[in-house]
């Protein structure tokens, strides 16, 4: 049956009503995260964001991109070709800063150092590394001042070990395996594949440190100016992949993430996941504590890194950086 001109016309504006009531669909915004080395514990939230659907739920599409160092990723985000980087080591941008390079920190990720000094199995204690060679992220990277703060109660002052450089913890693990260092500063869940291959644990950097925060969400200034509603709603996945880390009963599903991501054993990233939850070392919140901040440019000007403490202030960014005492 045929139908009337009227009906035809009806047909038509009902169409176009329909499709002017469906909601258009938002294509992802793609971003690349610039972070060091290779899948490590340290890099969990990004992993659960992804795999759970945290960021997607937010319209982002995260790309991993992996760079050698700390100081490299810094150099990126300060030229400008890079615009932000996840789980980047708190001094080497707060040095940068120092000397005005355009980067900000965010959101501080992990609150304390996670990591474990291990070494050869003939060495036996944290004394016993007195004129040994030990790999070491970076002359002035923050794993200098991690294991020089363990040392000296010890009874090994600055200058009585010798030190390699490997900006990774991988990097650093597989000097370690190979025989080439007597000891290495290394993150879960590499420390338990040393442990597993007979190396001794010496000790752990939080039980020195316990509250110099060890890494945060840092940021190309311009960048972030530009794209802010895109960093918060970043910010805002990053901290439900915490929250759901933190939940014990996603245990099973957080270490597949992670083993997944790694390629390391299930063993290694079990006992890695236990011991960043017990310790619960992810900040939950993202803020900027101003006191512990304070700290690490203390420690970094007791390295001769800074000249001088720095104002906190300098460090954040206007109207995303949150800030506690």
């Amino acid at each position: 049956m045929s139908c009337s001109p009227a009906m035809r016309l009806g047909s038509m504006l009902l169409g176009t009503i329909l499709l002017l009531a469906t909601p258009a669909v938002r294509a992802a915004d793609t971003v690349t995260v610039g972070t060091v080395g290779q899948p490590s514990a340290n890099l969990w939230p990004v992993f659960i964001g992804i795999d759970r659907g945290f960021f997607e739920a937010d319209g982002i599409k995260v790309d991993v991109l992996y760079v050698p160092s700390s100081a490299q990723m810094v150099q990126q985000l300060s030229a400008g070709s890079a615009g932000i980087s996840i789980s980047t080591g708190l001094v080497d941008p707060i040095r940068a800063i120092a000397m005005g390079a355009p980067i900000a920190l965010v959101r501080v990720e992990i609150q304390a150092p996670p990591y474990a000094l291990l070494a050869k199995p003939a060495i036996t204690s944290l004394g016993g590394l007195k004129s040994k060679v030990i790999s070491l992220g970076g002359p002035k990277d923050i794993t200098r001042i991690y294991v020089e703060r363990m040392l000296e109660p010890n009874g090994v002052k600055p200058g009585e070990f010798d030190m390699v450089f490997a900006g990774a913890t991988v990097a650093r693990a597989s000097a370690l395996l190979a025989g080439a260092v007597d000891a290495a500063i290394l993150l879960p869940p590499f420390n338990f594949q040393a442990e597993a291959a007979g190396f001794n644990n010496l000790g752990l950097t939080v039980d020195y440190l316990p509250d110099l925060p060890f890494s945060g969400i840092t940021v190309n200034v311009r960048w972030a100016n530009q794209h802010k509603p895109l960093l918060h709603r970043i910010l805002r996945a990053h901290t439900r992949s915490v929250a759901w880390f933190e939940d014990a009963a996603n245990r099973s599903e957080a270490v597949r993430i992670l083993a997944d991501a790694s390629k390391l054993r299930r063993d290694d990233v079990e006992k890695a996941y236990d011991f960043m939850r017990s310790r619960h070392f992810f900040e939950p919140t993202g803020k900027v504590s101003r006191s512990k901040l304070a700290g690490v440019a203390k420690a970094m000007v007791t390295l001769g890194d800074l000249h001088e403490s720095i104002d906190v202030d300098r460090v954040v960014l206007p109207g995303v950086s949150e800030l506690t005492d």
